[in-house]
């Protein structure tokens, strides 16, 4: 409760001296009603997607100020609509590749923004991401064009096991029987796939992306702090050059939140790329006959073709001049040529279209489409140099951002938190200095390359898997390369190292069981310390609790999955391709004559492969649809998928939106608008889980003044222990520090048993408050007593706000307003 011999506080303008508890929800879309406690809410800003609440009768609690002297209104920002909603948005989990690659920008390593480094960092990202949109524009028209067009409709026994094909098959002699025009009809799926593409980023472009941030400069307001700058190299600048050179944490630069043009630009740079892939895939095949009978038309593919090297040119023009400018809230419009790239790249596709459906007598499909495989393989080896380039900027990049030891706030231990209950007097059971993970960036720096290369390895199967079990459909029985040739090998042997990959990844994920089962064992005698029972006492209960907090220190087990996964992942690509250009055939065929055991293993991995992928896909969009209706799976994919798609879309335009662009800015609006309107009011941010990484940022869009007002109170947070690791350059010590500073009422709550949040361990001057609390006792009693006569849960993550100690930590930051 407020202190009551506080001063009288100013109420001459309405609301004034008002107290506001501002809260906000993590993971799981947690409901208002719920984080209210109570069916009656009326909504106060936002909309049915996003908005504020507060409890019916304290709708116009402004108006009565007096009626919270002695506390503060509670009002819940629920933004659970930005990430869930029908069970169709779980088709999202279909561009996962994309949303890794957007993730890879976000988890460079901490350098200044001078750093050479940083801008080939980020443009070799941009790469990477284009080629996941031309490998996923390639395969559907390897599917379309090749596999249909060429192979089955130009194939006798299988246009007759598919009646539907009976007008493409060149045995029906009927129009579209010429191999071109097959070419040109089946060219619009792919086509129909990078419209959909195109739509969709437009779609939430349009919600997301254009929302924008509260007016005025923040990060020109208040004084440059931290010892290093940690953001993007703020390029692309209206004089040119970079736009800051000081040591402005990134989020709190007015523009972060706003990347409506670079989303813009991105989407019409790669629509481009997709439809100059489609028309490639139409020229090469034609081109590949009109050089071999036909002078005239040979002329004019060769001048498509120049044409479409020469729009390829542009694209990568156009994708190395975009990039994110942060200092201010972009608006510039595009020039010309950027808004008319994706225009020129489909009238080349309708010239290439047109060229492929003139008549040439006496042509017919034969094996594979020409250009297929080279295509295919070209497109790996360069995404595998890219990985191997963008490994050596992250390291320059580390170099460049290395300083010495870092002197954190050790972790808090009042000896006057024990456990509660007759009997007990131990400190909270599983305490250690190490519990959140050590400091520094993950993998030595090199995050981000390994989740580029896991986004690169996953559209590779994934693509791969599709297309192979495209090819086992259209065939029926039979073997891939007899019945038809099938897709170009590298498609196949990547397909075929799916059941090897998943065989691989239970070395690593058997390392972290086994630490696991190790730290519980060791954890149990600390339990029955802590708590002062007997050996013998409930034995089930100590491996409860023990198991728990030997649970919650898998997040630093995370590190050893991502980085064996990535691994395997480049080491998968490398032996796909060299498998397809040593023998240029599946790995069936290429075993048939080695011993039967070894054959017998290729054939049945090859088939395997294409059917697991295809499992996979499906289950992938199962637990997407589940995740939106069960709110237990929500909650656990939920934290995984708000962490991706937390982040803007820096990268891949077609990645999942970013629900944060539309959370800060109406936040932010919220905080300012609200303190605004009353002298003498505060508020408390009161945040939980994945809302304290939005409390944060929307914090550090306040000017000064604004923020004086504000106090920021955090549980289950995971801003150190995964942001701060896993996003070192705008997460990390320094950036905490600077959020310390322009927030100094700043409490942060946390449980030994959480699996997500933990300490921040922010230092703070000498005689005050450190910004974590002790942490929380979990379970509050051993086994049932006096004051707690029915089971005690161990509640982890969640419901912090029933604790007994948390009003307590909310009104002492209230005192402190």
């Amino acid at each position: 409760m407020a202190d009551s011999s506080a001063p009288t506080e100013d109420t001459g303008r309405p609301g004034g001296g008002l107290a506001l508890e501002l809260l906000v929800h993590g993971v799981g879309g947690t409901t208002p009603e719920v984080m209210l406690d109570d069916p009656h809410l009326v909504r106060i800003t936002g909309d049915g997607v996003a908005g504020t609440y507060r409890r019916w009768g304290d709708g116009n609690a402004e108006d009565d100020p007096d009626r919270y002297r002695g506390g503060a209104v509670e009002e819940a920002y629920s933004w659970g609509g930005l990430t869930s909603g029908s069970g169709s948005r779980a088709l999202w989990l279909l561009l996962l590749p994309f949303m890794l690659a957007n993730l890879a920008h976000w988890m460079r390593p901490a350098a200044p923004r001078s750093a050479p480094a940083q801008r080939a960092y980020d443009l070799i990202v941009r790469l990477l991401a284009l080629c996941l949109t031309v490998l996923l524009t390639a395969t559907a028209a390897e599917a379309a064009l090749d596999l249909l067009g060429w192979q089955c409709a130009g194939t006798a026994a299988c246009a007759a096991h598919h009646s539907w094909l009976g007008f493409l098959a060149a045995a029906h002699g009927g129009w579209w029987s010429q191999p071109g025009r097959r070419l040109a009809l089946t060219a619009l799926l792919p086509l129909g796939l990078v419209a959909v593409m195109w739509w969709l980023s437009h779609l939430t472009w349009a919600a997301y992306e254009t929302q924008r941030p509260a007016t005025g400069s923040p990060a020109t307001e208040r004084p440059a702090t931290g010892s290093r700058a940690t953001g993007s190299p703020v390029t692309d600048s209206p004089a040119g050059g970079a736009a800051r050179a000081d040591d402005t944490p990134p989020m709190q630069l007015p523009g972060f939140w706003y990347g409506m043009r670079l989303v813009r630009r991105l989407r019409a740079v790669h629509v481009a790329a997709g439809l100059l892939t489609v028309a490639l895939g139409v020229l090469l095949p034609v081109l590949d006959h009109d050089r071999r009978h036909s002078g005239a038309l040979c002329v004019l593919g060769w001048l498509l073709l120049a044409l479409l090297l020469l729009l390829t040119a542009g694209v990568f023009t156009a994708l190395a001049r975009s990039s994110r400018l942060e200092s201010e809230q972009d608006d510039r419009p595009d020039s010309l040529p950027m808004r008319g790239l994706h225009w020129a790249s489909l009238a080349l596709l309708a010239l290439v279209l047109l060229d492929a459906a003139w008549s040439r007598a006496g042509w017919a499909s034969t094996g594979r489409l020409p250009g297929a495989s080279p295509f295919f393989v070209t497109l790996c080896l360069f995404q595998l140099l890219l990985v191997l380039l963008l490994v050596g900027a992250a390291l320059l990049l580390r170099r460049a951002g290395a300083r010495g030891p870092v002197a954190v706030a050790p972790m808090v231990t009042d000896p006057a938190v024990a456990v509660p209950g007759p009997g007990s007097g131990g400190e909270v059971p599983g305490l250690d200095e190490a519990f959140g993970g050590g400091d520094g960036a993950v993998l030595h720096g090199l995050g981000g390359p390994v989740t580029a290369m896991l986004g690169a390895g996953l559209g590779n199967l994934l693509t791969a898997g599709s297309t192979v079990w495209t090819a086992q459909w259209l065939m029926g029985r039979g073997t891939l390369g007899e019945t038809i040739p099938g897709p170009p090998p590298l498609l196949t042997w990547h397909s075929t190292g799916v059941p090897v990959l998943a065989l691989l990844l239970l070395v690593p994920v058997g390392v972290v069981v086994a630490r696991m089962l190790r730290q519980k064992k060791a954890l149990a005698p600390q339990v029955e310390t802590a708590y002062a029972v007997g050996r013998r006492a409930a034995a089930p209960r100590t491996g409860q609790i023990a198991g728990a907090l030997a649970r919650a220190r898998l997040l630093e087990a995370a590190p050893l999955l991502v980085g064996s996964l990535g691994g395997l992942a480049f080491l998968l690509a490398a032996a796909s391709v060299a498998g397809a250009l040593v023998g240029g055939r599946t790995p069936a065929l290429a075993a048939a004559h080695a011993p039967t055991l070894v054959s017998y293993t290729a054939t049945s991995l090859q088939s395997l492969g294409g059917w697991l992928v295809g499992a996979f896909l499906l289950a992938l969009v199962a637990l997407g649809r589940r995740a939106y209706k069960n709110v237990a799976t929500r909650r656990t994919v939920g934290v995984l998928w708000d962490i991706g798609t937390f982040w803007p879309r820096a990268a891949h335009p077609f990645a999942p939106p970013c629900y944060a662009e539309r959370a800060v800015p109406d936040l932010e609006w919220r905080i300012r608008g609200w303190l605004a309107a009353g002298d003498g009011r505060r508020l408390v941010l009161s945040a939980h889980s994945q809302g304290t990484v939005l409390a944060a940022a929307a914090v550090w869009q306040l000017d000064p003044e604004t923020g004086a007002r504000v106090a920021l109170l955090t549980y289950g947070c995971p801003l150190r222990r995964l942001y701060g690791r896993f996003f070192p350059g705008y997460m990390a010590l320094d950036e905490l520090e600077t959020l310390r500073e322009s927030t100094p009422y700043w409490r942060n709550l946390f449980r030994v048993t959480d699996p997500i949040g933990g300490p921040v361990r922010v230092p703070v001057p000498a005689g005050e408050r450190p910004v974590d609390a002790p942490p929380f006792v979990d379970p509050l009693a051993y086994d049932r007593d006096a004051q707690h006569p029915l089971p005690v849960p161990i509640q982890g993550h969640f419901n912090y706000r029933q604790d007994p100690r948390f009003v307590s930590e909310r009104d002492q930051l209230l005192r402190q307003l």
